[in-house]
């Protein structure tokens, strides 16, 4: 989906994010899952991660409904809005809760929303960005809303990625493949509220694109859906092509900001900010390595801090973002899905 937002974009009115528990760094995760913590600074560069599931014994301690309804709630407040405004919901994620009812309408029902439509995306890293694009079209186009209504559209996303992990096994014997799915991986979740003033909003999102890039290529991770009559089966639940991975999101993510900078007409030296994906901190390193080419921007990153908790990173890296802009300040975003190779990018820039 493409929505170029002409103009006047829609405004980003306000931003919320939300972690379960305290961060584990490399020395907890090094003593429960017996590997050395020097191996995840080198190999990944993620120094702490938050999970919803206990990482001693295993039990679910946070589900993805409870941090996107944190993190909405969050947003909203931000953006001085409340329920009563909100003329719709979209929601990105890869782990819901379950299949039937959706994540999204469980946040509707814990926040007070009723009689709106509410969306639910099934995508990776690049979900958050497709919402963001939904979102903005359906502000652009009209949204259905209530008189008197102030029209907000909340654009949710998280990852509840542990709940695939067995914290049961013996780790030693797991290959590399499998292993650096417990390193590598975070929770979360994070919300933007939407408005069509942007004028009157913190920044304005321009842009949102994705588009599929995975035609004859393999997959680069899988995660599996398990029912009553497979849920046996030998297959691990997530299997992740990091050297696949390290390969081609580089690549990927320098088309995209090239795409959108012509796309927008907007020189490279007029970038103030770039929001590279967030794979791992060694990875995020060396994509930004490779997005700079002598340029000056600053980078906004957070996935040394909150591991990779996929459709959640988005929003953190917003959050992180918004109070550094100063009027007219220009920032784009990139996220890369290796799923099945998608790729997505938005672009930011501040009101005055």
């Amino acid at each position: 989906m493409s929505w170029p937002a002409g103009r006047g974009g829609v405004g980003i009115a306000g931003v919320g994010t939300a972690l379960p528990g305290d961060p584990v760094d490399n020395a907890a995760l090094s003593r429960r899952l017996g590997i050395a913590p020097e191996w995840v600074e080198a190999f990944i560069g993620t120094r702490t991660r938050h999970f919803a599931v206990d990482l001693e014994g295993g039990a679910v301690r946070w589900a993805l409904e409870d941090l996107c309804a944190d993190a909405a709630d969050r947003a909203l407040a931000d953006a001085g809005a409340d329920p009563d405004d909100v003329a719709f919901i979209v929601v990105a994620t890869a782990t819901p809760d379950a299949l039937m009812p959706t994540t999204a309408a469980l946040v509707a029902d814990r926040l007070g929303i009723d009689q709106v439509p509410v969306y639910q995306l099934q995508s990776g890293c690049s979900g958050s960005v497709q919402a963001l694009a939904l979102a903005g079209a359906l502000l652009a186009g009209g949204s259905r809303e209530k008189r008197g209504q102030k029209p907000v559209g909340l654009v949710v996303g998280g990852d509840v990625c542990s709940k695939h992990l067995d914290l049961r096994q013996d780790f030693r014997e797991l290959p590399a493949t499998q292993l650096v799915n417990y390193v590598l991986f975070g929770d979360g979740a994070g919300a933007v509220a939407l408005t069509r003033a942007p004028e009157a909003a913190r920044a304005r999102l321009v842009r949102a694109e994705h588009w599929l890039s995975g035609l004859g290529r393999a997959p680069g991770q899988r995660v599996e859906w398990f029912g009553q009559a497979d849920r046996h089966s030998d297959r691990p639940a997530v299997v992740e092509d990091y050297k696949s991975v390290e390969s081609l999101v580089p690549v990927m993510a320098r088309e995209v900001l090239d795409w959108l900078l012509d796309a927008l007409d907007w020189p490279a030296a007029s970038l103030g900010h770039v929001l590279p994906p967030q794979l791992s901190g060694r990875m995020t390193e060396r994509i930004t390595r490779g997005l700079r080419q002598g340029l000056e921007w600053e980078e906004v990153s957070c996935v040394a801090e909150t591991g990779n908790n996929g459709n959640a990173l988005v929003f953190h890296q917003l959050e992180r973002l918004l109070p550094r802009l100063a009027a007219g300040d220009r920032a784009v975003g990139i996220a890369i899905e290796s799923s099945k190779w998608i790729k997505a990018g938005f672009a930011v820039e501040a009101t005055g």
